[in-house]
């Protein structure tokens, strides 16, 4: 911080690092998954498990949150601010989250599954608003960025999803529809985010977004959809197939996060319309 020189140009915001990425990283991850989960028909212990570790990697994220405040007391602060602060309203969502994913999984029951699901996609919506209320760092505030989110989140969830069903032996044929459906949801998100902020955002920030933005659609969006039709066409390599898009899914998901945090965050510099010149009035 001392030698960094301050003034009209853009500059890399030093606030948040890895330990936010993680946030958004794991927590869309798990509210996404949360939302596959429901819609899936899983019951018993198999509806359990994927309930828990949806909300095992929410807390993961919130967790790593809590570690950079840098005084983690602080954190109790979050609770008072719920007209104001949507990292407010984010904690109050995976409170709620918790407690309705806590039940469904202590009963089994797809009802509780479902609400949790609900404030599962209230959690993403408010990761997304989170992002945008930073007014200063010009690839963070624009609209489309919530969306795009939201969209990334339900991709990784579905991915985590196919990617547990293939080595679990368990059936994914009902949810690889959705499936297909959040990664083009995605694909498109990503376009109409990337046209939003090209004449805003800095030079370095686009490249590394542009960076990023290729893996996502050409990783994780035109890949995984191959190999999802290479499974319907061709039995014997379907699991490997649907294994890999789902891996693909989640892990371009993170890295593309990763650098929107990292690598992307330039603010916009001191707006000075008239520089002084020396020697002029």
């Amino acid at each position: 911080m001392s030698g960094m020189n301050y003034g009209p140009k853009p500059w890399h915001q030093t606030n948040w690092d890895f330990r936010a990425a993680f946030n958004f990283m794991f927590g869309g991850t798990g509210a996404g998954l949360l939302v596959i989960v429901a819609l899936s028909g899983l019951t018993g212990n198999a509806l359990r498990a994927e309930l828990l570790l949806g909300m095992a990697l929410i807390g993961a994220g919130l967790l790593s949150v809590w570690f950079e405040i840098g005084r983690p007391l602080r954190a109790m602060n979050v609770g008072f601010n719920p007209f104001t602060s949507w990292m407010t309203r984010e904690s109050f969502a995976a409170g709620a989250v918790f407690a309705l994913g806590l039940a469904a999984a202590w009963l089994g029951s797809a009802a509780l599954a479902q609400a949790a699901a609900v404030a599962a996609l209230i959690f993403a919506y408010c990761q997304g608003r989170l992002l945008q209320a930073a007014k200063g760092i010009p690839a963070w505030r624009v609209p489309a960025l919530g969306w795009l989110n939201f969209a990334t989140a339900l991709a990784e969830g579905a991915g985590v999803y196919v990617a547990l069903a293939t080595l679990l032996d368990t059936p994914a044929g009902g949810v690889l529809a959705y499936f297909s459906l959040a990664l083009i949801a995605r694909g498109l998100a990503w376009s109409i985010y990337r046209g939003s902020v090209a004449k805003s955002a800095a030079r370095p920030a686009l490249a590394a977004l542009d960076r990023a933005g290729k893996i996502l659609i050409q990783f994780g969006t035109v890949a995984p959809l191959a190999l999802l039709l290479l499974g319907l066409i061709a039995a014997d390599a379907a699991r490997i197939a649907l294994l890999l898009a789902g891996v693909a899914a989640f892990a371009t998901g993170w890295q593309f996060k990763f650098v929107l945090i990292t690598r992307a965050a330039y603010n916009q510099g001191f707006a000075l319309p008239h520089l002084p010149v020396r020697g002029t009035r």
